[in-house]
């Protein structure tokens, strides 16, 4: 084959979400939801790390996500961003939750590009599956989220 493999988790992406993130804490736009795309980010960059990564113990992307959760948490705690009154949702600080859900969603929509791939025999059913699964998973969570705490009143 003449066609050299691409990874979906490239620079130019990650340094776009991350403005986007930016741009959305500017706007207001609530704790929650930011931080659900934060750990969307984080996940993105440690798989494309790993990817990059010669060792095979260092390959490891779910390994590597944990670790940029850890610090990420560790960051919003040490920058006092965590453990406001009223910036609570079901009880839970609205940073530390998003992350949470933010990285049980990338990692169920990694588990389900895996097992599409493992379906169809190691190959993609759609161009950019590999991108517009995460994607999708993100939108869908956040909308969910908004709708909850739009009837879910702290």
């Amino acid at each position: 084959m003449f066609v050299s493999p691409v990874y979906a988790q490239c620079p130019v992406c990650v340094v776009t979400v991350g403005g986007g993130l930016f741009l959305a804490k500017k706007l207001g736009i609530d704790d929650l939801l930011v931080s659900i795309w934060l750990s969307g980010l984080n996940t993105a960059i440690a798989f494309w790390i790993a990817s990059s990564m010669k060792p095979k113990i260092l390959k490891n992307g779910l390994w590597w996500s944990i670790g940029f959760f850890v610090m990420t948490i560790g960051y919003l705690v040490f920058s006092k961003q965590t453990g406001h009154r009223g910036n609570t949702f079901l009880g839970i600080d609205k940073a530390i939750l998003g992350m949470i859900i933010g990285l049980l969603v990338l990692y169920a929509a990694y588990f389900v590009d895996k097992l599409l791939r493992y379906k169809n025999k190691g190959k993609v059913l759609f161009y950019y599956q590999k991108v517009i699964i995460p994607v999708s998973f993100l939108l869908m969570t956040t909308g969910i989220m908004a709708l909850a705490m739009t009837f879910i009143k702290r």
